[in-house]
Parts: C-alpha cells; structure tokens; sequence
C-alpha cells in the first residue's frame, strides 16, 4: 500500500497561492506542514513540536519520521527530506521533496526512474521491431527481403526532379551550332511547283487517250456482235 501510495505522490503536485510570494528559509518548513499538503505526514514529530511550541531543536532527540530542510537555493529551490531518525547522530532518509517556485513536487527515488527508463526503452524497441517487420516482404519463389518506403519515395522524387530539369543556355547553343553544320553539309531540296501550262497539256493528253481507249473498245463490241459469213459449198 505504501509503495502504491508513493507511485500516486509523483503524478501530483502541490501549492499555496498565499505563500508564494513570502517564501524564505526561515518560513518554508511553516509552508511544508500545511494540512492541505498532501506529501506532509502530520503523525511526524515536526508536528508534535508544533503543537507544543517546542524549540525545532528538540527533533535531535526525538526518535520517529521528521522533515529537515536539506538544500536552500533562495527564492527558487528549496529540497525538503523525509527520514526516520533513530538518535541524535543516525537518520535513514526516505523520500525527498523539491519545492520550485512555491510548486511541492515529490522526487522519484532510484528505482522509479530506473523503472522509467527501462520502460520507455522497452517502448522504442518495440516500436523499432515493429518498424522493421512492416518493411519484410515474403514470396515462396524469392524468399524474404527488404522493402523500404523511403528509399522507393526517394527514387521517385528524383526520377520526377529528372524530369522536370530544363536544359541550359549552353546545351541551347550548342544544339543551334549542330544543326546549323548540318544544314550546310546536307542542304535541302526545293521542289518547284509545275506551270499551269504544262498540267493543261497533260490533262488533254489524258483525255485523248481515254478518247482512243474508248473507240478501240466500241469497234471491238461491233465485231463481236457480226454474225459469222456464210459457209458456201465450193465446186468440184
């Protein structure tokens, strides 16, 4: 219960608005010990000597849980310690809380941060072995391999920069001066247009001779539709 009780402390924080800005350290101990603290334990002798007004001098010779303030870094820092006082020269420290600016904070004893820390870690391999068995790619014929999004990403966004590259002034130039050479060395052909003079004669040649092709093949029907001469007996 204990233990469940102090994993709840180091998620809360606690703080008196009245106090703030009077905080030194003659009263921070006054401000500590408020009933409304939740990190104060008020079976503690500190407060037995405050109900009976005794001198805070007199906790030396007291046995049981005490607070000391054990670091004063004014009006900033004040650290706080909770321990179990067992003589005059002997004291077992338990917890320690750090107050900054007027804020009470319970500091995490060793075992919770380590904790912490092997936790969160845990965290990140886990992610990062789940990050790389989402990039494993399976095929009975191929085997396993590696497929990664970013280097494919990256292919295509330099494939696209390629294309979107324009030539240079240079490159312009040059291809200017290569084709002026070989228009000099192969030039072109002018091709001119025939007169009018000479499609009007080849127009009445063509139709002369379609004229002719006619002819020839009505004289041909005219002999063909002759019935054969008369076969006559000849004389003996």
């Amino acid at each position: 219960m204990a233990e469940k009780q102090s994993d709840t402390l180091l998620a809360i924080s606690w703080h008196d608005t009245a106090w703030i800005p009077i905080l030194n350290t003659a009263n921070v101990m006054d401000y500590f010990s408020e009933r409304t603290n939740p990190f104060y334990d008020r079976t503690c002798n500190n407060e037995i000597v405050k109900m009976q007004r005794l001198n805070p001098e007199q906790l030396t010779n007291m046995t049981g849980l005490e607070y000391i303030l054990l670091h004063a870094q004014e009006p900033i820092l004040y650290v706080v310690r909770k321990q179990h006082r067992h003589s005059a020269t002997q004291a077992t420290a338990l917890i320690d809380y750090y107050i900054i600016a007027g804020i009470v904070y319970q500091a995490p004893d060793l075992g919770s941060v380590i904790n912490s820390r092997l936790a969160n870690t845990l965290n990140k391999i886990q992610s990062a072995f789940e990050e790389a068995k989402s990039f494993s790619r399976y095929h009975p014929s191929k085997g396993y391999w590696w497929q990664f999004k970013d280097h494919s990403d990256k292919d295509k966004t330099t494939k696209k920069e390629k294309k979107e590259e324009t030539s240079s002034m240079f490159q312009r130039q040059r291809v200017d001066i290569l084709l002026a050479e070989l228009a000099k060395s192969y030039p072109p052909k002018m091709v001119q247009p025939p007169a009018a003079s000479e499609n009007k004669a080849e127009e009445t040649l063509v139709k002369d001779i379609k004229s002719e092709i006619t002819v020839k093949t009505e004289i041909k029907t005219e002999d063909k539709s002759k019935p054969p001469p008369d076969k006559r007996q000849r004389l003996r």
